[in-house]
């Protein structure tokens, strides 16, 4: 896939070519364009409670240190803002929702037996 010495970056064939395995970028084969491996669940999860203002003024209850389980979160943060009955979203590690539910937050991850600091 080189040619003088230099790689090929587009062919009028397949358009751009990915540099590092050498097919189409839209059928790359590298393990960099496959999505990442969900993190394990472990057994005793520890979170942190805390709480950040946002731009506008508004203040979110952040439960953090969470494992990177894309399901895992979605499903925790469906549980805790019905449970707040406020909004919220689910992050790369952590749940944000939306106001101040550090007190119901901490007893509700505790009856899960999670350790809760904050």
């Amino acid at each position: 896939m080189t040619r003088g010495g230099r790689r090929l970056v587009y062919s009028s064939d397949g358009g751009r070519i990915c540099p590092t395995c050498g097919w189409p970028a839209s059928d790359c084969h590298c393990s960099s364009n496959l999505p990442a491996a969900e993190a394990p669940i472990p057994p005793k999860i520890s979170a942190k409670l805390s709480i950040e203002k946002r731009g506008s003024g508004s203040v979110v209850t952040v439960v953090g240190g969470l494992p990177a389980n894309r399901g895992f979160l979605d499903a925790l943060a469906r549980e805790l803002k019905k449970s707040c009955g406020a909004g919220g979203r689910a992050g790369e590690t952590s749940v944000e929702i939306q106001g101040d539910h550090r007190e119901r937050l901490r007893d509700l991850l505790a009856r899960k037996g999670w350790t809760v600091r904050g």
